[in-house]
């Protein structure tokens, strides 16, 4: 490890004399660099930049001149000479490092202004292997890292919110502070970490190696957090650069700011709700559905989410996987609810929901595939754990039927919808579902036999609301249901629980050491119950 020099301290302000710009994206360029250039700073720059400036009419320099080589290889080398990254990383006012920078004839380097090969866009916008080869910038990437390394006497800028702050303070000052070089530096060395990333996790993906020696997660502001879970926790939002539709890139229309608990059952919401081809929504609280119906169309499958628990609505967020009308805002707006998130709303609909001051209406991109690839993180004291996302799809060719009497074909679509729920349920979960709507659900139970029985309970509290609503006789709506189960039944008992619920069929993976006893019950019940051979814990 290099022993820690001897430098003398850093001066608090620098004006600047000399300013590197290399950028892929050029826009803001004519502004920032006019500004540099009237503060008595000399531009230079390389390749369509230098060029792009030249046609400012501003005096620009090329890399080049300063170096005495030309750019060569096909670009690739450039900017990586001792005449720069000695211009960015003397250290001015130490002796040695001045007389080696006059001896040599290196110029100090003040301002670099640099963004980077487009490697993430490229990447996303399906270019080949080659094109992310050749987008892997190398010479930038070096240049901001001597520049922030130095940042005693170098402002680094990687955005367009640093280079405006430099401006600022140009035109404040003159100068740049030692503060505000020291921001720049954290910010630019992120970035570049954040570049790295990028680029390890894209070449892993090309290798198909599902565990690299390393791994790096990096992301990109979106918002700061009022708190996180709870008031005494800081919380904010990062984005990844995973383009999947959702809450991270949505339109927020109207209503407060998001807070942490809002975005993370947004996003539980509207990934269960893709799940479903027709008409659907899904009303989450707390992480958890707790009302998920398909319809004719959306206020019809509004109606029955909510039927099924309306208590634990109240407060919550709705997903819907259509784009909303006014007939749905108004149906909405009946209750209140924190988040509504949508691939669309018309005006009428955003007009109704403007009534509503508070309430966040998010407008995604499209709706997620829910079978495509990607990867879910957790931490962890001292690390964090990394999964392949849960793409599990079952259908009806997927099915072990295992007792003797086989489901009938209204059963079957039953079961489907209430495993496909059960899916995004915290474990242990029991689902009961009829007709494309649940009956009810329980969720994060220590024992399976638990989940069985809160859900019969919200089953038959809904379906007491139901008679009141209608006057008709009180029943439980999962009288007649399918019951799912995430995970293998270890005993009877919970099947039992599911039976005496009203269920008539059960979906449930299998693959317990007492399935033999369980499927008895079963039968013994007169119940049909198939095995899907995949679990779908959700931690």
């Amino acid at each position: 490890m290099p022993a820690a020099p001897d430098f003398p301290p850093a001066p608090d302000q620098v004006k600047p004399q000399r300013a590197l710009i290399s950028l892929s994206d050029k826009a803001g360029l004519e502004e920032a660099a006019r500004a540099l250039h009237e503060a008595g700073v000399e531009l230079v720059s390389t390749g369509g930049t230098k060029a792009a400036i030249a046609g400012f009419g501003l005096p620009v320099l090329d890399v080049a001149d300063l170096t005495g080589f030309p750019e060569m290889m096909d670009g690739r080398v450039k900017t990586l000479h001792p005449v720069v990254h000695g211009g960015l990383l003397g250290v001015r006012n130490a002796p040695t490092h001045a007389q080696a920078m006059d001896q040599h004839g290196i110029g100090p380097i003040d301002i670099v202004w640099i963004d980077l090969y487009p490697f993430e866009k490229t990447v996303e916008s399906g270019g080949g292997f080659e094109a992310a080869i050749e987008n892997i910038d190398i010479g930038g990437p070096a240049m901001i890292r001597s520049g922030s390394k130095n940042h005693g006497h170098v402002a680094v800028a990687v955005d367009g919110e640093s280079i405006a702050l430099i401006v600022a303070a140009l035109k404040a000052d003159g100068a740049t502070t030692l503060a505000l070089r020291k921001q720049l530096a954290a910010r630019a060395f992120a970035r570049t970490a954040a570049y790295d990333a990028a680029v390890s996790g894209w070449f892993a993906g090309q290798l198909e190696d599902a565990a690299p020696a390393r791994k790096s997660i990096a992301g990109s502001l979106a918002q700061t957090l009022r708190y996180g879970e709870n008031p005494h926790q800081t919380g904010a939002f990062y984005r990844t650069g995973e383009r999947r539709p959702g809450v991270a890139y949505a339109e927020q229309v109207q209503g407060k700011e998001l807070g942490y608990n809002n975005i993370a059952d947004a996003d539980a919401a509207y990934e269960l709700v893709a799940e479903f081809e027709q008409p659907a929504c899904v009303i989450v609280k707390h992480a958890n559905p707790c009302g998920v119906a398909v319809g004719g169309d959306l206020s019809e499958a509004y109606a029955r989410a909510l039927e099924c628990d309306a208590v634990s609505a109240f407060g919550g967020v709705i997903a819907v996987n259509r784009p909303l009308n006014g007939d749905d805002a108004r149906a909405i707006t009946e209750i209140f609810t924190e988040v509504v998130i949508a691939p669309g709303a018309d005006e009428e609909a955003k007009e109704v929901f403007a009534a509503k001051k508070n309430l966040r209406l998010l407008i995604p991109d499209g709706l997620p595939d829910p079978h495509g690839p990607g990867e879910v993180f957790r931490s962890v004291a001292g690390g964090f754990l990394v999964q392949s996302r849960d793409r599990a799809l079952i259908k009806p060719s997927d099915l072990k039927i295992v007792t003797k009497r086989q489901p009938t074909p209204t059963e079957i679509q039953d079961m489907l919808f209430a495993f496909t729920v059960a899916k995004h349920v915290k474990s242990n979960a029991i689902v009961y579902a009829k007709d494309g709507q649940t009956a009810g659900i329980g969720a994060g139970q220590m024992n399976r036999r638990d989940s069985a029985r809160i859900a019969a309970i919200r089953a038959r509290e809904a379906g007491e609301a139901q008679a009141l609503r209608t006057g008709g006789p009180a029943h439980s709506l999962a009288e007649g249901s399918a019951c799912a189960s995430e995970a293998f039944f270890p005993f009877a008992d919970g099947l039992l629980e599911a039976v005496a619920a009203g269920a008539t069929s059960v979906i449930q993976p299998g693959g317990s050491m007492r399935d033999a006893e369980v499927i008895a019950a079963a039968d013994e019940k007169g119940i049909a119950m198939a095995f899907t051979g995949v679990r779908v814990f959700r931690h």
